[in-house]
């Protein structure tokens, strides 16, 4: 695929923040969890537990200067499921930390809104941030992937491995499901074009416009 088709099919891209989470994203820029766990300083045993195993549940961490973030759990991805689908060579290890350590967006707003629409999410607000694809693509092309496939999560039953995120050039596939930047984007608020308040299928308002 080339740069050009990725921005003319889609030309915004979503990310799914927890409510009350761009200001900090402004400040911070948006991180990976790994980029995350760096920043709070976490210590390492809990660090390792954070990035190489599976979260049941989302969990809070905290930091005396940058304050509280929310690490989002991976429900639809148990280690148990998961290594049925892993390529050779993989373990649930090895995904957990691959995915931990990337910053992801949806190039539409169906797995946006299946996502706020999910049972652990339908009943709160979240912060949803509207990005600029060609924005992205300019500044981070060289740290930007693509996948045909959600990577979080082991319902479709599709095997998961070190092709699952191909460069721009390199993606083949018809459809792109995921939109990926490697470990963060400090940048984010030069690239966002708006953030809304959303909360399942409704639009409660905008909180910031670029």
């Amino acid at each position: 695929m080339e740069p050009e088709e990725l921005i003319r099919r889609w030309p915004t891209l979503y990310h799914m923040a927890e409510a009350g989470s761009w200001p900090s994203i402004r400040r911070h820029g948006l991180r990976s969890t790994s980029a995350l766990l760096d920043l709070f300083e976490i210590e390492p045993a809990r660090r390792i537990r954070l990035e190489t195993q599976w979260r049941r549940e989302s969990e809070e961490i905290s930091h005396p200067t940058y304050g509280t973030a929310v690490i989002r759990d991976q429900k639809p991805m148990p280690a148990a499921v998961l290594e049925r689908f892993l390529e050779p060579g993989l373990s649930t290890a090895d995904w957990y930390r691959l995915i931990n350590g990337k910053t992801f967006f949806w190039p539409n707003t169906t797995p946006l809104l299946w996502m706020l629409g999910a049972p652990p999410y339908r009943s709160r607000a979240h912060d949803v941030l509207v990005v600029d694809t060609a924005r992205l693509v300019d500044r981070h092309r060289e740290g930007v992937t693509l996948s045909a496939q959600n990577s979080g999560s082991t319902n479709k039953g599709l095997r998961k491995g070190r092709d699952t995120f191909l460069p721009i050039a390199a993606f083949r596939a018809p459809y792109v499901n995921e939109v990926a930047v490697e470990y963060g984007v400090p940048d984010i608020e030069e690239l966002t074009l708006r953030v809304e308040q959303r909360q399942g299928s409704d639009i409660l308002g905008t909180i910031w416009t670029g």
